[in-house]
């Protein structure tokens, strides 16, 4: 290589190391530059609608944040990967059950998840709890009890439930047959699938400000995962706030109307590109059956969409392996459909 040319190919090598380690970043800023050129009144909005989720989001974000970084520190993070070693099946029910009440938004989990999943924990524990997570939580619960009904509020909470004891049962099924290994995308964590790879136990220092390496562990974990939801989430909001402005509710009315089993295939479908968020399709969907669409559809909807919403689906792409980002659409989509269906039925009872 010539003295001429070596600039050059320290130039290339930067830029693909920019891009590599900026590359969310830059998507996010291209997004806002090509709207501020075509529609800036919509580059404004977007930018705007952004930076108020990810404010309202913040709270569930510093405290997963917190206990990630806190686990690590203290060393209470082999307590954790202790806990979830042992029977796979009650693993697999408590996590779908924790997931299925907790508070936390699927990205907001994404710390603890990488936690445990980088410690051996079980894949099939953590997919029960990541499948049933984004369905419910309890202010879901109640929005969705004053904007439909009671009823619904109770089948979707065990939908999420059955939703994640489903797939941890299909994941522990293949993880048996030595699929699935290593769930974790390179970078993200040291992998580990049925406890195989858990830290060995050392002794949990709760005091951990007492101890400058466990301080100085704490502030590094916290930094590097604000970091990594923050680019992921402003690029999911983003993208949503687009889709907010540009999928015209009457166009999902259109396509979702009707009644029998076809809309509840349509909407388990649909509900992947068309959802907005856990709160705003709440009224679309009392405004699609008040026209005459059929409960299980909007269970359908309601329960694809929200696994495969852009920051869900987002959060499990930047996290697993593609492998184990498809087997998580297949089996939300899987799900979704046989809740509306046996939603379906019972209301017709």
């Amino acid at each position: 290589m010539t003295d001429a040319s070596l600039p050059r190919a320290r130039f290339r090598t930067g830029l693909a190391h920019l891009w590599r380690d900026q590359r969310v970043w830059m998507v996010s800023g291209l997004i806002l530059l090509v709207l501020s050129v075509i529609d800036p009144a919509q580059a404004r909005g977007s930018a705007i609608f952004a930076a108020e989720a990810l404010l309202r989001t913040a709270p569930y974000l510093v405290l997963s944040i917190g206990i990630a970084a806190w686990a690590g520190a203290t060393g209470a993070d082999n307590l954790i990967a202790r806990a979830f070693t042992g029977a796979p099946l009650l693993m697999i029910g408590l996590a779908a059950l924790a997931g299925g009440i907790s508070p936390f938004c699927s990205c907001g989990v994404i710390p603890l998840i990488a936690a445990l999943l980088s410690m051996g924990v079980p894949l099939s524990a953590v997919m029960a709890f990541w499948l049933a997570s984004p369905i419910m939580d309890p202010s879901m619960f109640v929005l969705t009890a004053g904007v439909l009904d009671l009823e619904f509020a109770v089948a979707k909470t065990v939908t999420a439930i059955g939703l994640g004891v489903f797939g941890g049962l299909v994941v522990h099924l293949l993880s048996r047959g030595g699929a699935l290994s290593d769930p974790l995308r390179d970078g993200v964590g040291n992998g580990g699938c049925g406890g195989a790879r858990v830290r060995a136990p050392k002794p949990v220092v709760w005091r951990f400000w007492t101890d400058a390496e466990r301080r100085m562990k704490f502030g590094k974990t916290a930094w590097s995962t604000t970091i990594f939801l923050a680019k992921w989430l402003t690029l999911a909001f983003l993208l949503e706030s687009l889709m907010l402005a540009w999928v015209p509710a009457e166009t999902v009315t259109a396509v979702l109307g009707g009644t029998g089993l076809m809309p509840i295939l349509t909407a388990t479908l649909v509900g992947v590109p068309a959802y907005l968020n856990g709160y705003a399709a709440l009224p679309l969907v009392s405004g699609l059956i008040d026209q005459g669409m059929a409960p299980g559809a909007g269970m359908a909807f309601l329960v694809a969409g929200g696994v495969t919403s852009i920051p869900a689906a987002m959060a499990v792409w930047a996290l697993a392996r593609p492998q184990v980002f498809a087997l998580y659409i297949l089996l939300s989509l899987t799900g979704a459909f046989a809740a509306g269906l046996l939603f379906q039925i019972w209301v017709s009872i």
